[in-house]
Order: structure tokens, then sequence, then C-alpha cells
């Protein structure tokens, strides 16, 4: 997470979005680097049949495919409102200007762009998982490891059902049915329809 001051500081506005509404599509040029300052979004693409993946979903504090603004490709995805947005949106001739006068930021940069490339290796590890629990599995781990408190049934996990389906490759009755035979092996705890790992 880059200071918002310095952002602003550097040509960056507020621009809010609503539910379902597309912050970036597939084929756009980045222009602009996003950060998050209230709401959800979903980085996604679709097969082609239609059907929807969920890449990841981004909430606050953190940027929308920062990679995408050091090349000069189009995205290879999009990017959805899943909750009403307000994000910061600068250039991306004044991101790396900012970059240049504030090396110390490639840090942060870097280290955000490195733990989303470890979460995309390991949900692709996942998804030659045959075994719906252990693709469950591996993103329950892979999202509590951010979480301070290891002890068992710690961690909410901090999506629905079916966001879990579209993030695993699932479909929404597997979610269910696994997750109600892992709360069964005590692997998991429901609680008011949420889940606790």
């Amino acid at each position: 997470m880059i200071n918002e001051d310095l952002l602003f500081s550097n040509g960056a506005e507020y621009k809010n979005f609503k539910v379902n509404e597309i912050i970036f599509a597939e084929g756009d040029t980045p222009s602009y680097y996003f950060q998050i300052v209230d709401g959800k979004v979903k980085i996604n693409n679709f097969n082609d049949q239609g059907k929807e993946f969920i890449q990841s979903i981004i909430s606050k504090g953190e940027s929308l495919v920062p990679t995408a603004l050091f090349t000069t490709k189009s995205y290879p995805l999009n990017a959805v409102a899943i909750e009403d947005c307000k994000l910061i949106r600068l250039p991306k001739h004044n991101f790396l200007r900012l970059l240049k006068h504030h090396p110390e930021l490639y840090e942060t940069t870097l280290n955000f762009i490195s733990e989303d490339m470890y979460y995309k290796y390991i949900m692709m590890q996942s998804m030659s998982f045959q075994n719906p629990e252990n693709k469950l599995k591996t993103l329950m781990n892979y999202l509590k490891s951010q979480h301070q408190d290891q002890s068992q049934y710690s961690f909410q996990i901090p999506y629905t059902r079916q966001q879990l389906a579209f993030l695993t490759g699932l479909s929404v009755e597997t979610v269910i049915r696994v997750t109600k035979n892992m709360e069964k092996n005590a692997i998991l705890k429901i609680q008011n329809r949420k889940i606790f790992f």
C-alpha cells in the first residue's frame, strides 16, 4: 500500500465504482495505478464457454494488477467491483515517475507483486488436484497464512460459497457439500453461515 497523501501529491484522484461496474476490461490499455480505499474488486476472465473464473479478490489497501503498468501489453483480464468501491487512481506516467523519485516504493510494489505471484502459483497447483477438498484447503491455508493467529478456527474465510467456487473452479454445490464434510471432520467450523478455518 502506498501512502495516500503521496499518491495525491503526484496527481491521483478518487474514483467511485458501483457494484458490478467494470473498472477495466480485458483488452484495455493499462493507464492507471489503482489502489482500493473501500470495497472489494474481483479480477476475472471467462473461458470459451463463457464460464467465469475469478483470479483473485482484492480489498482495502491493495492495488489492482500493478504488474500491467510495467509492460506495453493490454490487460489479459477484467477488474469488476463486487461491492461499492472507492479507489485512488493515479495516471501510469505519474506512477512510474513516483517510483523513480521514491525508490523505496519499489520494495513495497515488489512485495505485493511477489505475494500475488505466490498466490497464483499455489492456486495453479491446486487446480491440478482432483480432490475438491484439497483445492479448498489450499486456498484456505493461503488466506490464513496472511493472518497472525494461526490457532484452529481463528480465521474467518472472507468469501461466500459462490466466491470460493469461482476461485477454485468448483461448483457452488460442491463447495457446500465439501465444507459440510470438512466441518464433520473438524477441519473447519461453520457458525452463522460463516466459515472459520
